[in-house]
């Protein structure tokens, strides 16, 4: 599996649309294909993956692994793991790759913390410029030796690249200073590695991917989301995970872009089939239900533990305002830039707080959405921990070109926003590439009025 490549300086060209009407399905759960291919890697024998993500972002995770030895085959959406073992896996002849993504190297840090050999973790620009500390911190604790740059700005901030020297770990009980998938991922795999029982205790319900496919898989570890703590006892185990075919659901956090487009486009009707509907990932869909979108789910199967089904969502007018925090807001962590749009064509002031963490995303995506909101004329009033929206009630935005700052999410909100324009909206088509490449076909296919140039 390779990155798609890339055209310098293409630009999706947005107009203004019709209805989008049609039922579509969107490319797998970036997240989960992270989990699979590195979860495949963990166990001995042949598992195969079914829906794998097509971003940029899985592309890394799947070539970090080649280069520790791991035999990976990918076609299309298919992928064959020869899974290792946490013992298989060989220190790598060079720096591994993270990309663009931070799933990628923060997961890394957590398994090499515990292999008895040296690596080394770079990303682009973007990634580099991300705040690594919270993952080191604890890592450190259970005995790894992390070294990175430190940032110019903070007396603690470390960023990659970074070099992990790994061996033996020791369990720790350690409460989490943020809800963070990622960090209790890393967390989570370094415990398996350790010698005696890891506790995570977390602030807030994070994502819980990592918890069911490796239960799913045979990995000693038991959550309870009342006390909020996952638990890690690898005592008596083996060490290997069991190879079994994985299939991964619909990503929700593309779909998200697709189901706002249809709530806020005058006329349309759009159903996203088999895509996730993880609780821990479904606070878009409480939202937009706030905002009075006539919003249908309903579930059809489950695989992994995660379940999956369909998203009808049917335009019914102007949305209304609302406010976004606190667990909601952690819910719909990945959806904002989503929501801003739903947000800026809604009637009235839609309030979002408790959301410092988009602040260390591929972007500082607070400013990047209030940037984009004012220059498509939304008044928009930026906090530290979030923004407040008063929306137009309808009122075509203004185009433009969107500038992304290399954020895919940040790209594909400014295309949505370009449907409702008067004018054309130009935005970076390589920067949506990281997550959903078939994001300009699909919205075409729904009859969207864009071109690329």
């Amino acid at each position: 599996m390779s990155p798609e490549p890339k055209a310098a300086h293409q630009s999706l060209r947005v107009r203004r649309s019709p209805a989008l009407r049609g039922v579509c399905s969107v490319p797998g759960d970036k997240s989960i294909s992270h989990r699979a291919l590195l979860f495949g890697a963990l166990c001995r024998g042949t598992v195969e993956i079914r829906g794998l993500g097509s971003g940029g972002d899985n592309a890394s995770t799947a070539g970090a692994l080649r280069a520790l030895g791991v035999p990976i085959r990918v076609s299309g959406t298919l992928a064959n793991v020869e899974g290792v073992g946490f013992a298989g896996l060989r220190e790598a002849a060079a720096a591994l790759d993270c990309g663009n993504s931070g799933t990628t190297m923060r997961m890394f840090c957590g398994l090499l913390a515990g292999r008895p050999f040296r690596s080394t973790l770079v990303g682009d620009p973007s990634l580099s410029r991300r705040p690594m500390g919270r993952v080191a911190k604890p890592l450190r604790l259970m005995g790894a030796s992390i070294e990175g740059q430190s940032d110019p700005g903070t007396r603690d901030r470390l960023l990659p690249p970074l070099v992990i020297r790994g061996g033996k770990l020791r369990g720790i009980d350690y409460p989490l200073p943020v809800a963070s998938a990622q960090l209790k991922s890393a967390l989570v795999l370094a415990g398996l590695q350790a010698d005696s029982e890891t506790r995570i205790r977390e602030p807030g319900l994070s994502r819980d991917h990592t918890e069911r496919m490796l239960r799913f898989l045979g990995a000693p570890i038991r959550s309870d989301p009342e006390a909020r703590q996952i638990v890690v006892d690898p005592t008596g185990w083996k060490g290997e995970l069991v190879a079994a075919p994985v299939e991964v659901p619909g990503d929700l956090s593309s779909a998200a872009f697709l189901l706002v487009a249809a709530a806020v486009v005058p006329g349309s009707d759009v159903t996203v089939d088999r895509v996730g509907l993880n609780p821990t990932r479904t606070g878009i869909v409480d939202v937009l239900r706030a905002m009075s979108a006539n919003i249908e789910v309903r579930q059809t199967g489950q695989a992994m533990g995660e379940p999956f089904g369909q998203v009808h969502v049917r335009w019914a007018g102007p949305l209304r305002a609302t406010t976004v925090a606190g667990d909601l807001a952690l819910r719909s962590i990945d959806e904002i830039p989503a929501l801003a749009v739903a947000c800026a064509m809604a009637e009235g002031q839609s309030r979002l707080s408790d959301l410092g963490e988009l602040r260390v995303k591929e972007s500082d995506r607070i400013a990047c959405i209030v940037r984009e909101l004012r220059r498509a004329g939304i008044e928009v009033t930026e906090s530290p921990e979030g923004f407040a929206v008063i929306g137009s009630g309808g009122r075509p935005p203004k185009g433009g070109q969107v500038n992304a700052d290399r954020d895919h999410r940040i790209a594909m909100a400014g295309a949505i926003l370009g449907l409702l324009s008067e004018e054309e909206t130009l935005v970076p088509s390589e920067d949506i590439a990281t997550s959903f490449p078939s994001f300009a076909d699909l919205l075409r296919g729904l009859g969207a009025n864009l071109s690329l140039s």
